[in-house]
């Protein structure tokens, strides 16, 4: 009888605390949109007003240790402030290849349906519409640009108090993320390098840093530092801040009413150019929050209908939009390290949104297929990381058990891409 009353009393403990977090995080989120709406086209908010939005469940992320057993694995405190992390202004942009106005033009228009695939991937010629988001040689470019400028003001703008709006001294600006401990630093990096492994190039470019007021790049702000109580030699990360950011609603094909994302011309026929592109990037989202892990985006909201049957139709959690209609990939940091601790919690939310996808990027499927086939992804993840990032020792690498629960992933993903080609082989 102890035992048992111990046991209620523990999950008693736990329903209150979760209660408790996640009032707290709607009111901060609230608070947050409320601050950055004066900074927002009024053509933002997409169907109903935010101020009835019922968020991810966030207050799953505060559980004590203690309670973490219970529950699949240790959890850490996540970002409670909800999507927009990166929104602000830049003046002009040019991160994106080949941008011209008769590109944007093409896009309205109705597209041929005999175009758009080639059995369960998006064809050729749809692919040759999107251009890379954020090239190689544009990442690559700020990297070094990142590296090389002192760091002259930090000011909140990156979602919560912990994370800051860093400018440097040419003027760019990059978001500052200070892990409360390092699976979220780590999470939010290794989920950059495995999007690259992909080919996926939706995620801002990122570098790690490590605080050191005595050094060039972060002298101008060593006041501010220490008023934030960051910890002398942490390792931060910092990505691309990027202006003129929008929200992004989840796509008819991809909510719970539907019957899924299909490659059939009675549900794909009548859609523009346009409407194809974003449901050509929302399938590489979906594969790669699926291999992640990352329940903070999709799954949440699929987990929130429980109690808000209308959280599909407001905006979806780190995602955002540029005005030429390329979706931007943020806040990955509850990816694979996080993920994978609490993966029993959202295993079968994670399996329904990877269901509802039956077609994909021919690029991306491939890099899948390899990955199966050569079982290798833990080696070229780590190559590509540790060649790309000079501080990869100091922040560390997936565990040995994370990294196969990625190559399992990669597996399953396989089978359902092989799934799909059966099922609509005669399409």
């Amino acid at each position: 009888m102890r035992a048992v009353s111990a046991n209620l009393l523990a999950l008693l403990f736990l329903c209150t605390c979760a209660c408790l977090f996640y009032v707290w995080s709607r009111l901060e989120s609230r608070l947050e949109r409320y601050k950055r709406g004066l900074q927002l086209p009024r053509s933002f908010h997409v169907g109903p007003s935010p101020d009835i939005s019922a968020k991810t469940f966030r207050a799953l992320l505060a559980v004590p240790v203690a309670q973490r057993l219970h529950l699949g694995g240790r959890l850490d405190v996540r970002n409670v402030t909800g999507v927009r992390d990166q929104i602000g202004s830049l003046g002009s942009r040019d991160y994106h290849m080949n941008v011209d106005n008769k590109g944007s033009v093409q896009r309205e228009v109705p597209a041929k349906f005999g175009s758009l695939l080639e059995g369960i991937f998006w064809s050729e010629w749809l692919e040759a519409q999107l251009p890379a988001s954020f090239s190689e040689e544009h990442a690559q470019a700020w990297r070094e640009r990142a590296r090389g400028h002192r760091i002259v003001r930090l000011e909140p703008g990156c979602g919560r108090i912990s994370n800051q709006l860093a400018t440097f001294s040419d003027g760019a600006k990059a978001c500052v993320r200070y892990g409360i401990n390092a699976d979220q630093v780590q999470g939010e990096t290794l989920t950059y390098y495995l999007a690259n492994l992909l080919g996926i190039t939706n995620l801002p470019p990122l570098i790690l840093a490590q605080l050191n007021v005595d050094s060039e790049q972060w002298a101008s702000v060593r006041r501010r530092i220490g008023g934030l109580q960051w910890s002398e030699r942490a390792v931060v990360s910092l990505t691309e801040w990027v202006a003129n950011l929008t929200g992004v609603v989840t796509p008819a094909p991809l909510r719970q009413e539907s019957k899924g994302l299909r490659p059939l011309q009675g549900e794909l026929g009548n859609k523009t150019t346009a409407e194809l592109l974003e449901l050509m990037q929302w399938t590489d989202l979906i594969i790669l929050d699926y291999l992640s892990a990352n329940f903070d985006r999709l799954v949440s909201n699929l987990f929130s209908l429980q109690w808000d049957s209308r959280v599909m139709e407001r905006e979806t959690n780190n995602l955002l939009r540029t005005p030429r209609g390329d979706l931007v990939f943020i806040d990955n940091e509850a990816g694979l390290v996080h993920g994978y601790r609490v993966l029993d919690m959202w295993e079968k939310y994670h399996s329904t949104v990877l269901g509802s996808v039956s077609v994909f990027r021919k690029r991306t499927a491939q890099r899948v297929i390899e990955l199966h086939r050569r079982r290798d992804t833990r080696t070229r993840l780590l190559e590509l990381y540790r060649d790309s990032e000079p501080l990869s020792p100091e922040l560390g690498f997936l565990s040995y058990e994370h990294a196969d629960v990625l190559q399992n992933r990669i597996d399953r993903l396989y089978k359902h891409i092989s799934h799909c080609k059966e099922k609509y082989h005669q399409l």
